[in-house]
């Protein structure tokens, strides 16, 4: 029979913040989120509005804790607010771990990026013994693997046991960036060429098999275990063209598919323009829209990983497949998108 425990969920407001606290709070564990400008959502779960850079209220709020689950962190892949993204994703960190001592928290589950190891080229089948990216891929990438390789030398150097996981790409009902970039792409029309030819694979990960994992990973994670200082790629094993995925979800969606292309030095080109003119401007945080030199580089490139390391340590497979994960997506998006229909046909 599982323990139940007190669970801190940093940046528990967004996409895959609120699907972590939901598996947890559903688990039956008693659920406290820590977020900056997030609110509530369920009425048997604590909510907290915190900047995970102000440390001592930090530590303050995670009084009680058992296992943090440190998911805040600002996904922003151009070469801008370099400053921001560091304070975040870096020094909030930092702080995470010092409020595990300062609180005597045991767990610390750290929710990583499978970029950690890309430099740019071809990754087919890789697994955990790839070494960290030896070059500045962006902001994101970079304090994503400074925080990561810190937190798995903290593991178990105090009372504090960690692990890392690793999602790819990750989708599902309730996403705020991934599907509504594509979404914006086919009413705006643009989206009708792939960039490159797609041969290259890429790896997707389901919503919920991200979520069966963290808590199987949490579960484990205790003084002696194999999971203890690892780190774990997640996905749903099941590599696919790029824009085979996403136009597999066009199609579901009533659209046709995506006949045309274009080369990927003129898609880098762009990129790297819009980037240019983004930055002029001060650089925009949360606007990713997939034209950044890093995704480019990411669209014609194999880049998709064995997830044996996590079935050996802590028994998990992801239960819902590709197919699924993209009908579930796509149903739940038509069913919100009627509510709302709904809702504003309704009289005031």
């Amino acid at each position: 029979m599982t323990t139940k425990r007190n669970i801190v969920v940093t940046g528990g407001c967004g996409f895959i913040g609120r699907n972590l606290v939901n598996g947890f709070a559903d688990a039956g564990h008693k659920v406290t989120v820590l977020d900056f400008g997030g609110s509530a959502f369920r009425d048997d779960v604590r909510f907290i509005n915190i900047n995970i850079c102000d440390k001592a209220a930090l530590i303050d709020a995670c009084q009680g804790a058992e296992t943090i689950v440190h998911n805040a962190s600002i996904v922003h892949t151009k070469h801008n607010q370099e400053a921001a993204v560091w304070a975040v994703n870096y020094d909030g960190t930092l702080n995470i771990m010092e409020a595990c001592v300062a609180n005597k928290i045991p767990r610390l589950v750290y929710i990583s990026s499978a970029s950690a190891v890309y430099e740019g080229k071809d990754i087919e089948y890789g697994d955990e013994t790839l070494p960290y990216s030896s070059i500045s891929q962006a902001p994101y990438a970079d304090s994503k693997i400074k925080a990561e390789k810190a937190v798995l030398a903290f593991s178990g150097t105090t009372l504090t046991q960690v692990c890392a996981i690793r999602p790819h790409v990750v989708f599902g009902e309730g996403d705020n960036r991934f599907l509504p970039a594509i979404l914006e792409k086919i009413a705006n029309g643009s989206l009708t060429r792939a960039v490159g030819n797609r041969d290259k694979l890429s790896d997707f990960t389901y919503i919920s098999n991200m979520v069966d994992a963290v808590l199987a990973a949490e579960e484990k994670l205790v003084a002696g275990s194999p999971v203890c200082g690892q780190a774990y790629f997640v996905t749903n094993g099941e590599p696919m063209a790029f824009f085979d995925f996403v136009e597999k979800i066009a199609v579901e969606l009533g659209h046709p598919p995506i006949t045309k292309k274009v080369p990927f030095w003129l898609a880098y080109t762009a990129a790297a323009i819009m980037e240019g003119l983004d930055t002029l401007k001060g650089g925009t945080l949360n606007s990713e829209n997939g034209m950044t030199r890093f995704a480019i580089r990411y669209m014609v490139t194999h880049h998709y990983y064995s997830i044996e390391k996590a079935y050996r340590d802590f028994g998990w497979k992801p239960k819902v497949n590709l197919e699924q994960g993209i009908k579930l997506t796509v149903g739940a998006h038509h069913k919100n998108s009627g509510a709302l229909d709904t809702a504003q046909k309704l009289p005031a």
